[in-house]
């Protein structure tokens, strides 16, 4: 069934192209929105699977919107972002 998630630090095609990408293989096709605050995905997800997109996304520096992340968390992640962003330029 697919489903809509929230997202962080998504700024653009290059943000995009990364969560593409990188989701693929786990989760099938992902539709990134970037028209709307906050960012927004679209994928086929089981419930089960829901964990493991959480801290893919986390990972990549993009997590949902509804994680709660310390201070130094909320740090890494868009660290992580950016260098995410940077490779998603590079690759499309």
């Amino acid at each position: 069934m697919k489903q809509i998630f929230e997202v962080l630090n998504v700024k653009c095609g290059g943000c995009a192209s990364t969560l593409t990408k990188s989701l693929k293989e786990e989760f099938g096709e992902v539709e990134v929105n970037l028209d709307v605050m906050p960012r927004q995905i679209t994928l086929d997800v089981k419930d089960e699977q829901k964990e493991a997109l959480k801290l893919k996304l986390r990972s990549l520096g993009y997590p949902l919107s509804t994680d709660e992340l310390s201070g130094l968390q909320k740090a890494t992640t868009t660290a992580k972002s950016f260098v995410s962003c940077a490779i998603g330029k590079m690759n499309s």
